[in-house]
């Protein structure tokens, strides 16, 4: 791979920093811990743990870059760098769980413009409007199940809320998403 790393995709960026180069991770680090920080927000009020998160995040990016599949894999790399940060964050909560002090609860966000604009980026409009006129917590069991690849165990300590809670709303949600797309 030539060229400078501002000109190369996320891809390219994860697969240099694979080979140890510095300026890429730090371009994919620019590119990248905006929209990383603002998602752990939303999951997460207090900004010690999503900031805990987001250095464990690219630590483990620097780490095991190589372990990245991409393209070939079916994945992307900012997927592949959310499903590191959702996962580093349960691991936050489970940490603060065990040691009796209980995360706080994500502040309820003024809008959906960070989420909606994940969605345009990921779904086409049909299924995205589905989505958007989801009950909020419907679409957050989706969004963690489908979009961020959790399991019913990690939805349920992301969201803080009982496994069958989160069973129950990713079925309302089918129903609801097969209605609407009917």
């Amino acid at each position: 791979m030539r060229g400078e790393p501002a000109d190369l995709d996320e891809e390219q960026l994860v697969r240099r920093v694979a080979r140890g180069d510095r300026r890429a991770f730090e371009e994919l680090y620019r590119r990248t811990s905006p929209w990383l920080t603002v998602r752990l927000r939303r999951r997460c009020a207090d900004d010690q743990i999503v900031a805990e998160v987001l250095q464990e995040t690219y630590l483990a990016v620097w780490r095991a870059a190589d372990a990245f599949a991409g393209a070939a894999a079916g994945g992307t790399a900012v997927g592949w760098l959310w499903t590191i940060a959702a996962r580093r964050l349960i691991d936050a909560f489970r940490r603060r769980a065990h040691h009796a002090t209980p995360p706080l609860a994500a502040a309820p966000a003024p809008s959906m413009a960070a989420d909606e604009e994940v969605l345009d980026g990921v779904v086409g409009d049909e299924v995205g409007d589905a989505l958007r006129r989801l009950a909020p917590e419907l679409r957050q069991v989706l969004q963690a199940m489908v979009l961020d690849g959790l399991t019913v165990r990690e939805t349920s300590v992301l969201l803080g809320v009982p496994e069958g809670t989160v069973k129950t709303r990713a079925r309302r949600a089918r129903i609801a998403m097969r209605e609407a797309l009917a």
